[in-house]
């Protein structure tokens, strides 16, 4: 079954960077998971919100208009039972049809679940994608740091 990215996700992506526009696109087209676009350009006034709030650590964010005019971030949250939820084993396919489809289009990807390019993790799999999040949280364990994970933030990188 193919997804389709519905009229709320299309809206969210609105002010976003065609590259990562493009990236989602073609994610939603072969993932194995339904996910909708719940954040792409966000206005000061939400980033200072989401700060707050916790759930998001600076207002320098790549969800708030870049140096050319466009956001350079999205939160891809899968739906499950449909409803969008913050739930890891469904993030790992959307993590796994993102590093597909920034190969396909030739865009480099930064993931928030390990913080790091996609092009360094060496598979496109869901296990591949659990795999790079456990190594960053370990990493910032045995550094005495706390990891600050984010499933659903893919950047431009």
């Amino acid at each position: 079954m193919a997804y389709v990215l519905g009229a709320k996700s299309r809206a969210e992506l609105k002010g976003v960077h065609p590259d990562l526009v493009r990236v989602v696109e073609r994610a939603i087209g072969i993932t194995k998971q339904d996910f909708g676009v719940h954040d792409g350009l966000r206005t000061e006034a939400e980033q200072r919100a989401y700060v707050k709030a916790g759930v998001s650590q600076t207002m320098n964010s790549m969800h708030r208009p870049q140096a050319d005019g466009f956001g350079h971030a999205v939160d891809l949250v899968p739906f499950v039972n449909g409803k969008l939820r913050w739930e890891w084993p469904a993030i790992y396919p959307i993590a796994a049809a993102v590093w597909h489809a920034a190969r396909e289009q030739g865009v480099a990807i930064r993931w928030g679940g390990p913080w790091m390019d996609m092009r360094d993790i060496p598979a496109g799999t869901p296990a591949a994608m659990k795999a790079a999040v456990e190594a960053y949280g370990a990493r910032q364990r045995a550094r005495g740091r706390k990891a600050f994970t984010d499933g659903p933030h893919f950047e431009l990188a």
